[in-house]
């Protein structure tokens, strides 16, 4: 590690670039439907619990929860979760999912890294975690924010290499492609400000079925921001060449691998 770089600058130079709609709630409440339905379905969830090990007794507080990706499988081996997420149409989805399910021992609350946690009336837990949410300008505020909420253990995830994003969708639209903060610039900045993080990684391949043209490029169009017509078409070229038949619809050729950095550290050495 360079300890001469500023790593939160670092951070902040790659997220000054001009703000996504992933900054926006509202693009989050539009995609809620479609995302819960994908990450419900996904190894992640499975690979990251596997990696936490809860216990029963932990109280988990859950920031950027999305429609209860960790929060409802982790429910029913903790004591409590209290799940946080700036979209209102996520927690109620969220709220959708106990009710059909009966699960009584989450608690939502809508709010955002920016927000007075206090405020809101978030506490202190067990054990805080930030899975695949650091969508924030400041990830050293962030990181305190984390742990000032943790009495035993914080856990965070983020992005290896190219994360989610497919550079060949991006690129068929005729933009370049903007790599974003890996995973390296959060544990460096954690280092930094002086935790000594355990680090493991989930895999997973990424290969979705789409059932025509206009179904693959709803499904892929989020990694554009603001995508043009022009874009739209270009895009819409690029999948009717490429695209191959199988399981029943289309896909893409070659699966995409994921991976996710899961990093975490216990209070006694933070």
């Amino acid at each position: 590690m360079n300890i001469s770089t500023d790593w939160n600058q670092v951070w902040k130079q790659i997220h000054s670039r001009p703000r996504d709609e992933m900054h926006d709630p509202e693009f989050w409440n539009k995609r809620a439907p479609s995302f819960a339905r994908h990450a419900s379905g996904s190894d992640y969830i499975y690979q990251f619990i596997v990696i936490m090990d809860p216990a029963p007794d932990w109280s988990v507080l859950d920031i950027g929860c999305a429609a209860g990706t960790l929060a409802v499988p982790l429910s029913p081996l903790v004591n409590s979760v209290t799940a946080v997420d700036p979209s209102t149409a996520m927690l109620s989805l969220l709220g959708e999912r106990c009710l059909q399910q009966g699960i009584t021992n989450i608690h939502s609350i809508q709010g955002k890294w920016e927000d007075d946690w206090d405020a809101l009336g978030i506490g202190m837990h067990d054990v805080v975690m930030a899975s695949r949410s650091l969508i924030t300008d400041d990830l050293q505020g962030a990181i305190r924010k984390l742990d000032s909420r943790a009495r035993k253990r914080v856990y965070l995830s983020s992005l290896v290499d190219d994360g989610p994003y497919d550079r060949r969708i991006v690129e068929a639209t005729g933009r370049s492609f903007a790599p974003r903060a890996d995973y390296i610039v959060v544990y460096n900045l954690l280092r930094q400000m002086g935790y000594y993080a355990n680090v493991a990684f989930t895999v997973t391949r990424e290969e979705k079925t789409y059932r025509d043209i206009d179904d693959a490029i709803n499904s892929l169009k989020w990694m554009i921001h603001n995508m043009t017509a022009e874009e739209e078409m270009r895009l819409g070229r690029f999948l009717e060449e490429y695209l191959v038949c199988g399981d029943g619809g289309l896909k893409l050729p070659q699966p995409k691998v994921v991976r996710w950095a899961v990093m975490w550290w216990d209070k006694e050495s933070g």
